[in-house]
């Protein structure tokens, strides 16, 4: 079985009009779901040991995430405010924890060397150990979200196999030539979600599109990752990439059918 580790952000999603909180964090979010998909999967990050950091932990565990190299300290986990509007968040108060403060080990660059794949993301705060957290990997994926700039491109592209952003604020981009710009700093493939305009991905010869799946929506949060999480299962399993993009696809629609990115929702408590 093919198999997928997931690297440093985790986060608590508090909606805060619903009274509910889940567990989240992209590196969370895609270890968990690539899972689901058909991956064996684990979790490598830091948590707060309070009652967000046990949410977390629980369920990763219920999902049957490797977690025997995720960590508890003596701290808070890190969690965001938002509020929920017909299917769409707000973002509020966000509190950063233990999520952001990871260092990995030569113990934890050993574990992640088992792997297949490695993901991670912007907001686990790994820039620093990026060189040896690319030579520990087969493959390195990184999701730059929304929250990335050109000079972070820079840096961080060329030690990146494959490259994810969303683009679903850059509405007056050029995304072909954008594809293109990326790649040249190092990634084999370029990954763009542009929200309801779909999906693009650029492997070096050819730009193709993915539309996205109607659907009704509930909640949009984790759909990107869902997406991306589909994606990497079935580029690890050598489908086309026709074929990868449309069931990635089919996987955010599904996920935008319920709240959190991957459920296991409780009440908020303080």
């Amino acid at each position: 079985m093919l198999s997928i580790i997931g690297v440093g952000d985790n986060v608590v999603d508090k909606y805060v009009n619903m009274g509910m909180m889940f567990p989240g964090g992209n590196a969370v979010n895609v270890a968990t779901l690539a899972h689901r998909y058909g991956a064996a999967s684990s979790y490598i990050g830091w948590l707060g040991n309070d009652v967000y950091g046990q949410l977390i932990k629980n369920a990763l565990e219920a999902e049957g995430i490797d977690v025997s190299r995720c960590y508890m300290f003596e701290g808070v986990t890190t969690f965001v405010e938002l509020t929920l509007i017909d299917g769409n968040r707000t973002f509020g108060k966000v509190r950063r924890g233990m999520s952001g403060k990871i260092i990995l080990t030569e113990e934890d660059y050993r574990f992640i060397s088992k792997h297949d794949l490695t993901h991670t993301s912007i907001y686990s705060n790994l820039e620093k150990s990026i060189q040896q957290l690319q030579e520990s990997s087969k493959i390195l994926s990184f999701d730059f979200s929304s929250g990335w700039s050109d000079d972070y491109l820079k840096e961080i592209a060329p030690h990146v196999n494959i490259a994810i952003l969303s683009l679903e604020d850059q509405t007056k981009i050029n995304i072909e030539v954008k594809a293109q710009w990326i790649y040249e700093l190092g990634p084999k493939l370029v990954l763009l979600t542009q929200g309801e305009k779909g999906a693009y991905l650029y492997d070096g010869t050819k730009l193709w599109h993915q539309k996205i799946i109607p659907t009704k929506v509930v909640d949009t949060l984790g759909a990107g990752d869902a997406f991306a999480a589909e994606f990497l299962v079935e580029y690890l399993l050598k489908k086309p990439i026709k074929t990868a993009l449309r069931k990635a696809a089919e996987a955010a629609a599904e996920t935008c059918g319920y709240f959190g990115a991957f459920g296991h929702g409780k009440k908020i408590v303080q």
